[in-house]
């Protein structure tokens, strides 16, 4: 059994991820989102979809990059 990077459990149904050349073993995709997810730079939430980007910035929503003070993003076209 391999055990989870994230939080030690050991288990016979982990699986691995590779991002940027760095692999993890997980136990569950929470462990996973925890350990890979972007944050947002407003709130801390971690990111599950696609986010908004503003100038190399992660942000949840369109609110969050707005309170940062990007004004221009929408979260509909």
């Amino acid at each position: 059994m391999d055990t989870c990077d994230t939080c030690g459990n050991s288990y016979d149904k982990t699986f691995t991820i590779t991002k940027g050349g760095k692999t993890g073993t997980y136990d569950s995709f929470e462990c996973a989102i925890h350990a890979l997810a972007p944050t947002c730079e407003h709130c801390g939430c971690r990111i599950l979809g696609h986010g908004v980007e503003a100038e190399e910035r992660m942000y949840c929503c369109a609110h969050c990059a707005r309170e940062s003070g990007y004004q221009d993003v929408a979260d509909r076209a």
